[in-house]
């Protein structure tokens, strides 16, 4: 399914279509992804963002402006992904991949954040407390992309565990989590595999899941594959199996 997927997705993408599996993907892949960042944005206020650029908000109800930067920026994202889905992952895509997120946020004004290039200060993401170390991030990124370059027959499994590899690494300052989904996702329609994203209801699962990965992989994968599952029902109302 994933290659007549991607073939509806650019076509849509190219049309401006608004009522396909396209639209619905960029509306749920932004709203869930940064709502597992922290967004407060509905997901009726990122459809609205998407398909109209305004906002709708309720009584006096005050919206964070990254919200809303980081949702439209998700959108340039999704599509910038969609044009290098089928070229071989790299740095400097990965480095791209960031920029377009974090572009025009407020994290992208401060002198220590570096958009689009590896972080400067040590983070954490969840309760991996222990990330690659600033000055060892070059040196991670390259091995984790050299032994992924290495796999013969790119697999589901093998997918999520570079997503754990990447997280582990934490190589951004901030946004290592949506850009780390979105590769998944650019890598899945590469590879012939079903995409997923995974829903903010179910972060407790994910985050548990990349916590237990080294003693207990099945947590991860399960949660991904659930995802999989629910996006892949979605998408056959719209694409043919093949």
């Amino acid at each position: 399914m994933s290659i007549a997927l991607y073939n509806q997705l650019l076509e849509e993408k190219k049309a401006a279509y608004k009522g396909g599996i396209y639209r619905l993907s960029q509306i749920m892949f932004a709203y869930n992804s940064n709502r597992i960042e922290g967004s407060k944005l509905t997901e009726e206020q990122t459809r609205f963002i998407f398909e109209t650029n305004t906002v709708i908000s309720k009584d006096e109800e005050s919206i964070n402006v990254d919200d809303i930067t980081e949702a439209a920026n998700h959108f340039a994202l999704f599509d910038y992904m969609l044009e290098t889905a089928p070229c071989p992952l790299s740095e400097d895509m990965i480095k791209e991949y960031h920029a377009i997120l974090k572009r025009g946020t407020s994290d992208s004004r401060l002198s220590w954040f570096r958009v689009g290039e590896y972080k400067s200060l040590q983070n954490t993401v969840g309760d991996l407390t222990v990330t690659s170390a600033p000055e060892k991030v070059a040196e991670d990124m390259s091995a984790m992309l050299k032994r992924y370059d290495t796999k013969e027959n790119v697999s589901f499994e093998s997918l999520v565990d570079f997503h754990y590899r990447f997280e582990k690494i934490h190589p951004f300052q901030d946004g290592n989590g949506r850009v780390g989904r979105m590769i998944m996702f650019k890598e899945c329609l590469k590879n012939g595999i079903i995409p997923f994203i995974i829903e903010d209801q179910n972060k407790a699962f994910y985050y548990r899941g990349l916590s237990e990965y080294p003693k207990e992989p099945g947590y991860l994968l399960e949660t991904c594959r659930h995802a999989q599952d629910i996006y892949g029902a979605m998408c056959e109302k719209y694409v043919p199996l093949q």
